[in-house]
């Protein structure tokens, strides 16, 4: 049951985006086994790590960038791709509706209006597209909805955060309140269904689709929690398969899979609780005490650990190892605390045995994933910056993109150390992608494929 004293959240004059945290989670355990596609948000698993060698070392707008083109409206969704096709969401604002207005909303019981809430007043368009990987060469488009949306977003953010999710034969996108789209590869409708109206706090949805098997899973909290639920849907028909209640406030974080010795968990990140379930039938498994905080990063996992994490209003990060039962609140499940380095937005990773943290300035973290043990703090990158897009991990390298659209390449391991900056000449507010030797990253109003030693194209 939902505490009546929850407290109040505390929502900084932020957006948030999938540059937000939010995807086909496969099945992981300590390593991520494929590298080639890039199925969902933050890649295989949601752990934004790829086994790619073949990746550019440096790229400018007049340098390694194969092609760009301009992507219409706004959009904070990233790049997904599967052999060669990438697939992005966007929304396309449109005139002022008379009498339109955003769901009213609620914060520790009182009447609350965000200051920075937009939107729900003018008629919008959602779309979902689909590049060729090699050309830039737009393959199709489809209007999934048009409407005035049920609630706001923040101002800096979009109606198209969530990133859609792929096994490589259907397309699933996610627009919060205004329902889930599934399409085949070449664009067919296939179904469309609501899990009902979410509010968000005026600030819009972000959490991404994760495929488990044959079903469709969504983390879709509400508010001050009266509706929050976690969703499985019929990957084939859009039919419900089960819903589970939530004990939780509103949060914008993408569930992960998690290979436990004996069995497959779905972890979830929220305010007052920490949940784990079983992702066939949405069974509560185990959880720990949440976060205290807005609940917007991802988990990450690796080397028998599960690390949850959030930044505002205070820096948490707690790791847990999976298999649990029941309450593990203070047993030995939980393996370390640490509560400093974590940005509002943006999500770790976790990569070759240690755990990144970013803060919101692009000052990192690094822990030991399995001790907890401080390798070091207070890594920085060479220029002021912002964050929003989550880190990627490939060959032995972090990469962090900032709102600038710089990407900072540093080296993994114990010991801070830049190894170069790249540009797009654009900002970025999402997570790039990695798949079949390119780098690609959205910008504000371009998608631009990078790729070692081949001319420019517009």
């Amino acid at each position: 049951m939902v505490n009546s004293q929850r407290p109040r959240i505390q929502l900084p004059n932020r957006p948030l985006s999938t540059g937000f945290a939010c995807a086909l989670a496969v099945v992981l355990c300590s390593a991520v086994i494929r590298g080639e596609n890039w199925p969902q948000w933050r890649g295989p698993g949601g752990q934004g790590i790829s086994t790619e060698t073949k990746l550019p070392a440096e790229w400018s707008p007049a340098k390694n960038v194969a092609w760009k083109v301009e992507v219409p409206g706004r959009g904070h969704s990233a790049p997904v791709v599967w052999n060669d096709r990438i697939y992005l969401t966007t929304a396309i604002e449109g005139d002022v509706v008379p009498g339109a207005k955003p769901a009213p909303h609620t914060n520790g019981g009182q009447p609350f209006v965000h200051p920075d809430s937009v939107g729900a007043n003018r008629r919008h368009t959602y779309k979902v597209l689909a590049y060729d990987g090699k050309t830039g060469s737009l393959l199709w488009e489809q209007t999934a909805w048009q409407g005035t949306p049920y609630d706001d977003r923040h101002r800096r953010g979009s109606y198209a955060s969530p990133s859609v999710a792929t096994d490589g034969r259907m397309i699933y996108a996610y627009f919060g309140s205004e329902g889930v789209y599934a399409y085949t590869v070449n664009g067919k409708p296939a179904w469309k269904t609501s899990i009902g109206r979410v509010k968000t706090l005026g600030l819009g949805a972000a959490s991404s689709p994760v495929l488990y098997q044959d079903l469709v899973i969504l983390q879709a909290d509400d508010d001050e929690g009266a509706d929050s639920a976690i969703v499985a849907l019929d990957a084939r028909s859009g039919k419900e398969r089960w819903r589970t209640k939530r004990p939780v406030q509103v949060s914008w974080s993408t569930p992960v899979l998690v290979k436990a010795p004996s069995r497959t968990e779905l972890v979830t990140n929220g305010t007052e609780w920490i949940i784990a379930y079983d992702p066939a039938s949405g069974t509560e498994l185990w959880r720990s005490k949440g976060v205290d905080s807005n609940a917007i990063h991802t988990p990450v996992v690796g080397d028998g650990v599960v690390v949850v994490t959030a930044g505002f209003p205070v820096k948490k990060t707690i790791a847990i190892k999976p298999g649990g039962s029941g309450d593990i609140t203070g047993t030995s499940n939980v393996l370390w605390t640490y509560e400093k380095g974590t940005a509002y937005v943006v999500s770790p990773i976790l990569y070759d045995g240690l755990v990144y943290l970013l803060n919101d300035r692009g000052v990192m973290t690094a822990i030991d994933a399995k001790t907890g043990d401080i390798k070091y703090e207070g890594g920085r990158v060479p220029v002021p910056a912002s964050f929003m897009g989550s880190p990627i991990a490939a060959k032995g390298q972090l990469l962090l993109t900032s709102e600038d659209g710089d990407t900072f390449v540093i080296k993994a391991g114990p010991r801070h150390e830049v190894l170069g900056t790249n540009s797009v000449g654009e900002p970025v507010y999402t997570t790039p992608a990695i798949s079949n030797g390119r780098i690609y990253i959205r910008g504000d109003k371009h998608l631009f494929a990078i790729a070692a030693t081949e001319p420019q194209r517009h």
